[in-house]
This record gives structure tokens, C-alpha cells and sequence, in this order.
């Protein structure tokens, strides 16, 4: 079985696929304090009853590169694929910077190229809501990175005296008639309202109309209030982004030597 293992700024999420069915699904807290051998006891918890054949790393917490590789060559006996720009990524990377790229970005324009029809417009509601964007050749040539929803609600709580921490909810109405209805709507709504503006432009920029994608904790949230609504929700794009990358740098590496 292969492990796919996105390491973001708030989750590790873990998905063990069986060839292409996502058969497990976890998730972890990105714990920068906690030890090579911490990591290596969840990992033998949570996986105890299976037999990880392979696994990719793709991370944007550098704190926890080597730790988390190390936690998996110790327990599975397995050397990880780490996901960068250099490996085969399936798409090409017509960015100014392509190693300033995500790791998670250039998984979700990887799932994206296989999955859906072209232009394509990926939103991934993480710490950061991201925007990635595949145009018609089905080149990664960027997109957009905005505050996350959970984010939005620390600020607003961290650098002000008076408003409260809330947690994330439904927005009832636009205007809020107290403080954490008021938040909700400038927060939710407001990134709603984002999504739809900014879809707008890109689309201009591309010159055509783009398949909209979703993915992300919070995209069924969101999809309540847009004007346009996702094409497509898929919660498990990174994750699935991951199992294509492995197959193409490992899985078809192996098949040609074979042949």
C-alpha cells in the first residue's frame, strides 16, 4: 500500500491508498516539538494493521522534512519520494520561481492536470486559502495565496482589544447585528466574495472559462455562498495528487525497467 503524506502548517493528513482507492484517511497536528521517535509511535498506531509498500512526502514545514522521512524509513523500512520541483511533477512549472512552489500547489495542479478538463482553477482552503491555476496547455502558471479562513479568525482576536476568538461557523446573514455574527460574515462571506472576484479575473487573464475546483476543509463551507458555484468539491485532490506523483516517479520508473 502507498502512503501519501501532506505536511501542512497546521495538519499532517495522511491517506493510504490501495492502487487508486483512498482506503484510510488521517490526521495529525504539525507538531514541530514533537520527537523523531513521537512520530515514529504514530505511525506504527495508525498503521499497524497494514503493509506500506511505498509513501511520498510532500511538506511545506521544513522542521519537520527530515524528522518525518526518518519516522518512515525507521518504521516501514521504506525510502520516501520527497515531493519537490526537480521530480517528474506530470505538469509543467511555468512560474517565475518554480522553487518557491508548495509542495501542496504543485500537488493539487498535478491531480488537477489528471483529473478535470483544462483551464483549471484549484482553491485550497488550508492555513492559506491558495489559488492554483492550469491553464489551457495544461501548465501550472501560478495563482493567488490569501489568508485561511482559521487565520483570518486568530488576527482579528490576536491584534485587536476587543473582539473575541470564535470558531467557525454558518453566516445566517451579510449584515451582522453583533460582534461574532459580524465576523462571520466579514470572514466567511468575505472569502466567499474573494473567490468569486477573483475567479472573475483569472478567467479574463486565461481568456476563457476555467473548470472550478475545490479542496480543502472548509470548501463545502463556502460553497454555500458563491455566486458561482465549485465545479467540483474534492477534499482528497492533494492526497490523490501525491499517489499520481508517486506512480509517475516510482510505479513508472519500476514498469520501464521491468520492460
Amino acid at each position: 500500500m502507498l502512503l501519501t503524506s501532506d505536511i501542512g502548517n497546521t495538519n499532517i493528513t495522511l491517506g493510504l491508498f490501495d492502487n487508486e482507492a483512498l482506503v484510510e484517511e488521517f490526521r495529525l497536528a504539525s507538531d514541530k516539538d514533537l520527537s523523531l521517535e513521537e512520530y515514529e509511535v504514530l505511525l506504527k498506531s495508525l498503521f499497524k494493521d497494514f503493509k506500506i509498500d511505498g509513501c511520498i512526502v510532500g511538506s511545506v514545514v521544513e522542521e519537520l522534512n527530515n524528522k518525518f522521512m526518518s519516522a518512515v524509513r525507521n518504521v516501514f523500512g521504506i525510502e520516501p519520494v520527497f515531493l519537490t520541483n526537480k521530480i517528474n511533477t506530470g505538469v509543467k512549472i511555468k512560474t517565475d520561481f518554480p522553487d518557491e512552489v508548495g509542495a501542496d500547489r504543485i500537488a493539487n495542479a498535478t491531480g488537477a492536470y489528471v483529473l478535470y478538463n483544462k483551464p483549471t482553477i484549484v482553491v485550497d482552503f488550508g492555513t492559506a486559502t491558495t489559488f492554483d491555476i492550469i491553464n489551457a496547455e495544461g501548465e501550472f502558471i501560478g495563482g493567488m495565496i490569501a489568508p485561511g479562513i482559521n487565520l483570518q479568525m486568530k488576527v482579528l482576536n490576536k491584534f485587536t482589544s476587543k473582539l473575541p476568538r470564535i470558531d467557525v461557523a454558518i453566516s445566517t446573514k451579510a449584515i451582522g447585528h453583533n460582534t461574532t455574527d459580524a465576523i462571520l460574515s466579514g470572514v466567511i462571506r468575505g472569502t466567499a466574495c474573494m473567490i468569486d472576484g477573483l475567479v472573475k479575473q483569472c478567467e479574463k487573464e486565461l481568456g476563457q472559462k476555467a473548470v472550478l475546483v475545490a479542496t480543502g476543509g472548509y470548501s463545502g463551507l463556502i460553497a454555500n455562498y458563491l455566486e458561482r458555484p465549485f465545479d467540483y468539491i474534492n477534499p482528497t485532490l492533494t492526497l490523490e495528487g501525491l499517489r499520481h506523483l508517486y506512480n509517475l516517479n516510482i510505479v513508472s520508473e519500476l514498469q520501464k525497467v521491468s520492460h
